[in-house]
């Protein structure tokens, strides 16, 4: 196994582990007090970040951007759906299929939890110059497509 060298890029890796960690348990702390799966959580996230790409959602699309089969998608489409957090639509573009929206109730409470965090991090990040943010935008990019098998 080959090792690598303690330094200032080990210090970032395991700092990001460790906000990883925190992030993963802050979520879980949102899905408990809300009654949800932590599943449901990922589910949401994918939804409002599809809506802001502009981007329609399938419940296919979103049980393989989760790594759940068609039962499992469909047990938390019909979850989410009793609980108010989302919706099933015809599809704008082509009318046969259906598509899955987030329910605007589903974001005010994502929001009123994840609001504080997401408010600080935006203002820790306008310390920064273009230049650092674009260095910090790819470090996050190319990590994240290492974790995805360069998917």
């Amino acid at each position: 196994m080959p090792a690598v060298e303690p330094g200032p890029e080990l210090e970032i890796v395991h700092l990001l582990r460790a906000v990883a960690v925190e992030l993963g348990l802050h979520s879980a702390r949102f899905a408990n007090r809300n009654g949800m799966h932590p599943t449901d959580v990922r589910a949401l996230i994918a939804l409002m970040d599809a809506r802001r790409a502009g981007e329609e959602m399938t419940a296919g699309r979103l049980g393989a951007a989760l790594g759940l089969n068609s039962a499992g998608t469909t047990a938390l489409l019909d979850r989410l759906e009793r609980a108010g957090h989302v919706r099933r639509v015809r599809g704008e573009r082509d009318r046969r299929k259906v598509a899955v929206e987030v329910d605007e109730r589903a974001v005010e409470l994502g929001w009123a939890f994840f609001g504080p965090l997401i408010e600080r991090s935006v203002e820790l990040l306008r310390g920064y110059d273009e230049r650092q943010l674009a260095a910090i935008r790819d470090f996050l990019g190319g990590v994240r497509e290492a974790a995805t098998g360069g998917e």
